[in-house]
């Protein structure tokens, strides 16, 4: 199995941040907006480098949405970031209005998704945030899982014309991708190649996913790892290569199982290749308040789950 080396544990938040950094230095039409959360998000030194550029709206997030689509109009970029429950849950249909069915070259960042948000409790932990966002027609959707990929994908989602979500989170979680690393939007990344089984993750649960596979090489089982960061558009001919090879399939993401990775690739599946397949998501649930680990371990969302749910799908085979 290929070795993946963890570079010093850091957030994905961080990652955000320093993509705006390097986007403030070079794309002089990006723009940020902000829901007076600009420490959670990382942004100090795009606004300090960039002060003209930058609009703090305060705990406004749908007028945040509608400053975003105006200031496309003339040509800008505009980044609007805030948690994800307030970017997404509180202001759906500015999204949907302004920003989705008008067509607006709006990049909705969001931090602080899933149960990874820990303490803060169920009311912050958005768990079904990627399902309303990829329902939006021409919505991008991007979950990216370390540092150095949140950081590629922000710079990437700069060139992209349209809208974008782009989601990440507030843990420190390993940094294993590559520095230099061409992000592409809707290109699956395959991790490790394997014959038995498949397992597609996304976000924080793809390294939880390389530490499951290692445990299930060691037991004799040969295991495909993928990394889909991009949830919309999606990468289908990537997954259904893999599914013909191994035959059955686990997908693995920090959300609810309805609506999310899971669903669209059991589409794909439905669609054009029927076969035994594993969700390691939530399960029609809100969260609760306690560390991330306490509550990856609680609703199942870890390597163990993830090495279990293979187990349990080769059987199916």
């Amino acid at each position: 199995m290929k070795q993946y080396t963890d570079q010093g544990k850091q957030d994905t938040r961080s990652g955000y941040g320093a993509g705006m950094t390097e986007l403030g230095r070079t794309n002089p039409n990006v723009v940020a907006l902000c829901a007076d959360l600009v420490g959670s998000l990382k942004i100090e030194t795009f606004i300090k480098e960039n002060p003209e550029r930058f609009f703090q709206v305060g705990i406004a997030e749908a007028n945040m949405m509608g400053i975003a689509a105006g200031l496309t109009i003339g040509g800008k970029i505009p980044f609007a970031s805030t948690f994800a429950n307030f970017a997404t849950g509180r202001v759906y249909d500015q999204i949907r209005q302004s920003i989705a069915y008008s067509d607006k070259n709006v990049k909705i960042c969001a931090s602080h998704a899933g149960l990874t948000l820990g303490e803060d409790g169920a009311t912050h932990q958005i768990l079904e945030d990627l399902g309303m966002m990829k329902m939006l027609p021409g919505m991008t959707v991007i979950n990216p899982c370390d540092f150095n990929q949140t950081k590629a994908a922000t710079i990437a989602i700069a060139e992209h014309h349209g809208p974008v979500y782009l989601r990440f989170g507030r843990p420190k979680v390993a940094n294993f991708t590559a520095a230099d690393q061409k992000f592409e939007i809707g290109k699956a990344l395959m991790l490790n190649e394997g014959s038995d089984v498949t397992i597609i993750a996304t976000g924080h649960l793809v390294w939880e996913s390389l530490i499951a596979a290692e445990r299930l090489e060691n037991q004799g089982i040969s295991v495909e790892v993928i990394n889909i960061h991009t949830i919309k558009p999606l990468d289908d001919s990537a997954i259904l290569a893999s599914v013909k090879k191994t035959g059955c399939v686990v997908t693995a993401e920090e959300h609810n199982y309805l609506g999310g990775l899971g669903e669209s690739i059991s589409r794909v599946l439905a669609t054009y290749h029927p076969c035994p397949q594993e969700y390691v998501a939530t399960r029609d649930t809100f969260g609760e308040s306690g560390t991330p680990e306490q509550l990856m371990e609680k609703y199942g969302l870890n390597n163990k789950a993830i090495e279990e749910a293979v187990l349990r799908v080769l059987k199916r085979k």
